[in-house]
């Protein structure tokens, strides 16, 4: 069976009342412009980054894993298995694997839910480094209509790594939970309310505290919403404009992207992006090649601040303490999150991850020099077993291509330095996955 051929049938009445839900998500997801209110993120007028087929001739998804039930399989059962829309595999920096589901494509656009997450955070990270914000400043220093919320202490720094004390329950399907509360603000699905939409930025102001910022990592969406309203403030553009002119464009997209926005116009900072496949692996790719990409002479380039993805790649033993102290070990034990991205100890390395809600995935590796992409339209926003076989399927896809020895099941120590000095701070010292 071929990817995400599981034989559901694709609806024709799409609706805001079940664009994320089985099995109408499987064609909403291609045509978000089509159903909500967008930005355009545009790819400017630059060159394109090339990415030049791979000579190998390896199939990735012939390669063997083991699943997270014990049985084994090839990176192509795994694909097909958990409802892939599209694929894309590089290895330095060439494609060496590619597929799409029939309403998909190489030009369009897929909902990528949360992996805009570490986009944002790239945009916050160059405004770092052009001295426009400062991550130890508190928030309502720069959005101060949160003083009378929970976000009142928090610093940039705080919500950068998700360790606000904000009172705000990511929890998918619990009717009363705050995150579906946020869906029927933002105007992502129906509320019963003549106000609707809202707006996300008054709800933000809305959410109260249940701790002190500063304590252990908790994830939650508006933290990155607060990110991306402080990074709108600090670099005076709206948060379209800023992806295209700070990332998009510069590390060489082919196509503009969507950034879904609230029914007020309000960009969706913790998950509206829609972008191709191919432009995804592209910013993988920027990704693993420290921040930059190549000009014509063969020089680099930076688009992303080579200290901002160092100090990410990094960790301390106060960040592994924040994460180890949560039920998020359970499901990346030895890992990390750091300035918006994900970061777990893998068979062949560290591996950063972009990830976003029903499937959504960048896997970057320094050790084997891969990057992978995987689209998605999952039943369930969460599923612990399919994102257990993609992190093991795309791990064995990189040492396959590498041909490398696995890490002798490696996966660090909590409270042991990975990266940065033992007292934390913000300047690394060394790194892991070289």
């Amino acid at each position: 069976m071929a990817p995400g051929e599981q034989g559901v049938s694709l609806p024709t009445a799409i609706t805001l009342g079940n664009w994320q839900d089985p099995p109408f998500n499987r064609s909403a997801f291609w045509q978000t412009r089509e159903l909500l209110p967008t930005h355009r993120v545009g790819r400017g007028d630059g060159p394109v980054r090339d990415l030049p087929v791979g000579t190998s001739g390896a199939d990735p998804m012939a390669v063997a894993v083991r699943r997270a039930d014990g049985t084994e399989a090839t990176v192509g059962d795994v694909m097909a298995d958990t409802y892939t829309d599209a694929y894309v595999v590089l290895q330095d920096g060439e494609l060496v694997g590619e597929w799409y589901a029939p309403q998909g494509g190489p030009d369009r656009p897929h909902a990528l839910m949360s992996v805009t997450k570490s986009v944002v955070g790239c945009v916050a990270g160059n405004l770092v480094e052009q001295e426009l914000l400062e991550t130890q400043r508190p928030v309502t220093d720069y959005v101060p209509e949160l003083l009378g919320s929970g976000y009142a202490g928090a610093s940039v720094r705080d919500v950068l790594d998700m360790r606000t004390g904000v009172r705000f329950r990511e929890d998918y399907t619990d009717p009363d939970a705050e995150f579906v509360a946020l869906d029927e603000w933002i105007g992502w699905r129906p509320a019963d309310t003549e106000e609707a939409p809202r707006g996300l930025y008054r709800y933000l102001a809305t959410l109260g505290a249940d701790g002190s910022s500063g304590g252990n990592f908790r994830y939650r969406s508006t933290d990155s919403d607060v990110l991306g309203w402080v990074c709108e403030r600090a670099g005076s553009e709206r948060m379209a404009n800023l992806m295209s002119a700070l990332v998009w464009a510069p590390m060489g997209a082919e196509t503009d992207a969507d950034l879904l926005c609230d029914g007020v116009g309000t960009a969706v900072h913790d998950g509206g992006l829609a972008a191709t496949a191919r432009d995804l692996a592209r910013f993988g790719q920027l990704l693993l090649d420290n921040g930059s990409v190549p000009r014509a002479d063969g020089e680099p380039r930076g688009v992303v601040p080579s200290r901002w993805l160092r100090q990410a790649w990094g960790v301390d033993s106060d960040l592994r303490t924040a994460f180890a102290a949560t039920p998020t070990e359970l499901t990346f034990p030895g890992g990390w999150y750091r300035n918006q991205f994900w970061f777990r100890p893998g068979e062949y390395g560290d591996v950063l991850l972009c990830l976003g809600i029903f499937g959504q995935m960048v896997h970057v590796c320094r050790r084997t020099r891969t990057v992978c992409v995987k689209l998605s339209t999952w039943p369930k926003p969460q599923d612990p077993f399919f994102l257990y076989d993609t992190c093991a399927a795309f791990d064995a896809v990189g040492g396959a291509l590498a041909g490398r020895e696995r890490s002798q099941g490696w996966r660090g120590l909590p409270g042991i330095v990975a990266g940065l000095s033992r007292a934390g701070g913000d300047e690394p010292t060394r790194d892991h996955g070289q």
